[in-house]
């Protein structure tokens, strides 16, 4: 009788979800190689291969598109087992900068809850700024930033974010007029960024909408109404950087940082999916 091992289940999914063995690995605390072994294990255990891999890419192949949700179904169960003799839930408050989360915020939750269905999860999006405060002042267990400086010390880099100057397709600007802005109420570290670089190169601007987070400023971006400095990771799906078109400044990278003080193991091994999830969206 064949029996699967969890931990090769478990790589596989997460390969399969964040389409990279080197994120899956992150997410695990191992290496590369030992993730590809472990699929390997896997693949000559069911005698079928689930994975198509090239230099570039991974998808599941027409085997491991049908096993991938059985095997969800099985780290499910497995999970239930090890629960049913009242695990205790773990809580954890995470604060993230609205400039770090855009459409894929379901799938870094899905994830997330799928890593460890146990996990119950807050999580609180404000301005970089305002998450800092609520991490000092001990009522966030993690926190994951822009870092717009070097004066706090520590913490992990999940990546580089690059912005660009996002814009819907029919956008249109009149040379000679201002350029129109949709920006974060100040004060706004991104904001800050974008002035300035316009600011340094004598491009005229005026604020035509402000929002209140991302999210309504991607909606005023979609609708056409502006320009608006933001991570292309995260703009509004059908959005182009319109800065080489329009002849604008290039922005800035920004690192996005992880901060945390937890040592439990539950909690860092959550934080490292989630930190793989992120990166995931990039590739």
């Amino acid at each position: 009788m064949k029996t699967l091992d969890i931990d090769s289940v478990r790589a596989f999914v997460l390969v399969a979800d964040l389409k990279s063995f080197t994120r899956a690995a992150e997410a695990m605390d191992t290496t590369q190689s030992a993730v590809s072994l472990k699929i390997k294990r896997l693949e000559d255990t069911l005698g079928r291969r689930l994975l198509e891999r090239t230099p570039r890419t991974v998808r599941l192949s027409v085997d491991g598109d049908d096993f991938v949700g059985r095997a969800r179904s099985l780290i499910e169960a497995h999970q239930e087992a090890l629960g049913s003799f009242g695990v205790e839930r773990r809580r954890l408050v995470i604060g993230i900068s609205h400039h770090i989360v855009g459409a894929e915020l379901p799938i870094l939750l899905r994830q997330m809850n799928r890593s460890d269905p146990t996990l119950s999860m807050e999580l609180r999006i404000a301005s970089s700024q305002d998450v800092l405060i609520e991490l000092d002042a001990g009522r966030l267990d993690a926190a994951i930033v822009l870092r717009h400086d070097s004066r706090r010390r520590g913490g992990d880099v999940v990546l580089d974010e690059a912005f660009g100057w996002m814009a819907a397709p029919d956008f249109t600007h009149v040379p000679g007029q201002p350029l129109r802005l949709a920006t974060q109420a100040a004060p706004c570290s991104v904001r800050e960024m974008a002035v300035q670089a316009l600011d340094k190169a004598r491009q005229p601007w005026t604020e035509v909408f402000v929002g209140g987070g991302t999210m309504t400023i991607g909606a005023a971006v979609s609708a056409g109404l502006a320009v608006a400095a933001l991570g292309r990771r995260v703009a509004p799906p059908g959005t182009i950087d319109i800065g080489p078109q329009l002849g604008l400044p290039a922005l800035p990278t920004r690192q996005v940082m992880l901060y945390s003080a937890l040592v439990d193991r539950q909690a860092r091994s959550a934080l490292k999916t989630l930190a793989a999830a992120i990166r995931s969206t990039i590739d």
